[in-house]
């Protein structure tokens, strides 16, 4: 790897927000939370496949990692790109529970274990996770540690809904051995959350950090989004200010892609509503200004972090990675997915559950893993997604020591990509220092742009339409 110093200092803020570089390369592009990105994924891989990569990866012996979809919500954000369920019903997710157990212990089955596994990264996602009962949370912890072992110095993480919780549910959260805590709050202001049907106040989501730090989580994260209907410039900064106030470790300021074609909810926006594209520039320079006199640094993409943060420090010695649950200071590891819609990563291949309930319980009656679709990689795929994974966590990757390490010639093994790239070196995106690629830092809130160069299945499909924007 290539430890890269990356800053956010207020001196570096104008080179990293560049508009005209913005407005000319900001089309739709994966996330690159995996690669291939999970639209490739496949009916023809099928619970067959998985069990065979299961039985690969259990030959290692290696620590996983786990995450959990927790679907249901009591009410509906009309933002939201999650697969979920709106309920009240605690009917509905107690059934959930056990049916979660039924598949660890098909899985861990397959994977022959005679003790616990060890585990180093897990992460409960929505959905909204806090929907859950005391005891169905206490529950699903108990099933998951009959299976597997939580390592010391691990990443236990969950996302929270701070309309959603007391401070009995964050002790009860430390008690379960959580120490890693996510917020969703979107926006402060009150016509914005009447807009996405999300009203959310500081004093609820100040007195959750609070009991946070008092529970002794490790980390806080707090998560914004720009291009939300009645969203001004104005008003963005008066729930940035907010959000600093509350000293967060991380923050993720999401660009909203609006696809009301794809998630029916978002079909209550009003795109009249919607900034201009000129105001979520405005947005977006103004947040990474503010960000930077606060001393937060660029992690990428959408995500920030205090300079002595995890993610900040593992960036800068060139060890940090990135999952389906974003960045991540955990080595690269097999990702065991359950629930509905959940995307595991085992061994050389992707494999994704069903979608419904129905399907879900239907299949396990059965005694069948509930997989939907997935993809087994090449040699070519994992090639690619170790180099976009370079690209996207260290913002460099030295040329000589990949094809060394992957035994090819890079410039004829990537000859067509070399020559497209010769438009983004122009632009100021991409720089060569011998054998070293980089992404400056003008060039960074865009290095998901310089990724999709290297993308060959994007390249073949030229499906783009789907994808949000890269800003």
């Amino acid at each position: 790897m290539n430890p890269v110093i990356n800053s956010c200092s207020s001196k570096e803020k104008e080179v990293l927000f560049h508009p005209e570089l913005l407005e000319k390369f900001d089309i739709n592009g994966p996330r690159y939370t995996s690669y291939p990105s999970a639209d490739r994924f496949h009916q023809e891989f099928c619970e067959t496949d998985y069990l065979s990569a299961l039985k690969r990866v259990a030959k290692v012996n290696q620590p996983l990692s786990l995450y959990f979809h927790l679907p249901f919500c009591p009410n509906i954000c009309y933002y939201c790109g999650c697969n979920k369920i709106i309920t009240k019903d605690h009917g509905r997710s107690a059934k959930y529970i056990k049916y979660l157990a039924k598949e660890m212990a098909m899985v861990c089955k397959a994977l022959g274990a005679q003790k616990k596994i060890p585990i180093t990264q897990l992460h409960w996602g929505g959905g909204t996770p806090t929907f859950l009962s005391h005891e169905e949370m206490i529950e699903l912890m108990q099933h998951t540690r009959e299976h597997f072992e939580l390592l010391p110095g691990g990443e236990y993480s969950i996302e929270i809904d701070p309309r959603r919780v007391a401070e009995k549910d964050i002790a009860l959260l430390a008690e379960l051995g959580f120490n890693r805590i996510s917020l969703g709050v979107q926006d402060f202001n009150l016509a914005v959350q009447e807009a996405v049907h999300r009203v959310q106040t500081i004093e609820e989501t100040q007195a959750v950090m609070d009991w946070s730090r008092k529970y002794g989580f490790k980390s806080s994260s707090i998560d914004l989004i720009y291009g939300l209907p009645k969203q001004t410039p104005e008003t963005f900064k008066e729930t940035v200010d907010a959000v600093l106030a509350m000293n967060p470790d991380r923050l993720a300021v999401y660009n909203y892609a609006h696809l009301p074609h794809v998630f029916k909810p978002q079909r209550r926006i009003s795109e009249a509503d919607l900034p201009h594209a000129a105001d979520k520039l405005s947005i977006l320079s103004n947040t990474i200004e503010r960000l930077a006199e606060m001393e937060y640094v660029f992690i990428g993409m959408d995500h920030f972090a205090k300079p002595n943060d995890e993610l900040a420090i593992a960036q800068k010695e060139g060890r940090l990675h990135r999952n389906f649950q974003g960045y991540s200071t955990q080595a690269e590891c097999d990702l065991l997915a359950f629930g509905i819609s959940a995307i595991g990563k085992i061994d050389d291949c992707y494999s994704q559950n069903v979608r419904t309930l129905d399907e879900y319980y239907e299949s396990l009656d059965h005694d069948h893993l509930p997989v939907l679709r997935g993809m087994q990689l090449d040699k070519d795929d994992l090639l690619r997604r170790e180099l976009i994974g370079e690209l996207m966590c260290q913002f460099a990757l030295n040329t000589k020591t990949f094809a060394k390490a992957h035994q090819i010639n890079f410039s004829h093994y990537f000859k067509i990509e070399i020559e497209e790239l010769k438009g983004l070196e122009q632009a100021g995106l991409l720089e060569w220092q011998g054998a070293n690629m980089q992404v400056p830092i003008k060039g960074r809130l865009l290095a998901r742009r310089v990724a999709m160069t290297f993308d060959r299945h994007l390249r073949e499909s030229q499906a783009v339409g789907s994808y949000s924007k890269v800003l």
